[in-house]
């Protein structure tokens, strides 16, 4: 028997057996599918198209790539765990905090705040019982613009920039009489400027004694008839009155009454060379005696 096929076109020895096929490979050497392929060498799938040759075994194809989808929803659980332990933190803090019963309020003494070592003084409440004499506790006092303001101390108003009375040594005064037909009109009483006492006009607020000389009602003596004439040159006769004059010693800083002065006679013993009356009732009233408001003002303030 041959082994060998036949001539490629030829015709077949009938005297052949018919041929199987090549002999089996040995082991160690890769055989052939039913296409003729070999299992470890490339193949063909389809006449004409290469497949890549592939070497020994052969490795599955990667998978495709998944998508982060895992690592998304463990990162949403986590956040969701860290909110839900802060959300249970935030309600034991509450619980431990909290108390069934009504809340009672506490006092608790602050400490004082430490006193300045530089000497400024601090506010605080006064601690002295003793009037404040830079503000008298009176709603008519007042503040002097003028010498003549000081009459109101007569009627009861303190003067607020007026000198403090803190005994008659050095004590400056003023004096004033009121008008027997119009008793709240207050006149200045002129003092001698030799006098320790004596103050100008214009320094008012150095004044702390006002000496005040008030009409009494009824004390007038018999008119004496003095003539006169007008300004129109008629003649005329004008009543000449006299009558007294209680004085009282005032401080002009508080309105306290701090002394008297006794009583001040205004005589009409001799009729003036000049004089002003009231041409309804043509009567004058003599001002008292300037001697005598001195000699009490010496007494005084001696």
């Amino acid at each position: 028997m041959s082994n060998n096929p036949p001539p490629y076109g030829g015709q077949p020895d009938p005297n052949a057996t018919p041929w199987s096929g090549p002999p089996a490979q040995s082991a160690g050497y890769p055989g052939y599918d039913q296409q003729g392929q070999s299992a470890g060498y490339p193949g063909y799938d389809q006449p004409g198209q290469y497949q890549p040759p592939q070497y020994g075994a052969s490795f599955p194809s990667p998978p495709p790539q998944k998508k982060n989808r895992g690592l998304v929803i463990g990162l949403s659980i986590g956040a969701a765990v860290v909110v839900l332990l802060a959300l249970c933190g935030v309600g034991i803090t509450f619980a431990v905090m909290g108390d069934d019963d009504d809340p009672k309020p506490v006092a608790t003494a602050s400490a004082p705040a430490p006193a300045p070592t530089d000497g400024t003084p601090q506010p605080g409440p006064s601690t002295s019982d003793e009037p404040d004499d830079e503000q008298p506790n009176n709603n008519n006092a007042m503040t002097a613009r003028y010498s003549s303001d000081l009459s109101n101390v007569c009627e009861g108003s303190p003067i607020l920039n007026a000198a403090a009375y803190n005994g008659p040594s050095g004590a400056k005064a003023y004096a004033f009489s009121n008008a027997p037909e119009r008793t709240s009109s207050w006149s200045s009483k002129g003092i001698s400027s030799s006098k320790r006492y004596y103050a100008k006009t214009t320094d008012f607020t150095s004044v702390s004694v006002v000496a005040c000389l008030k009409f009494v009602e009824g004390s007038e003596g018999e008119p004496r008839a003095c003539q006169y004439k007008d300004s129109s040159g008629k003649s005329v006769t004008v009543n000449y009155i006299s009558s007294r004059y209680e004085m009282t010693f005032y401080a002009a800083k508080t309105g306290e009454k701090i002394g008297d002065g006794g009583t001040v006679n205004a005589p009409a013993s001799r009729c003036p060379s000049f004089i002003s009356y009231n041409k309804i009732t043509m009567k004058s009233y003599a001002a008292p005696d300037s001697g005598t408001i001195e000699a009490a003002l010496d007494k005084f303030l001696s």
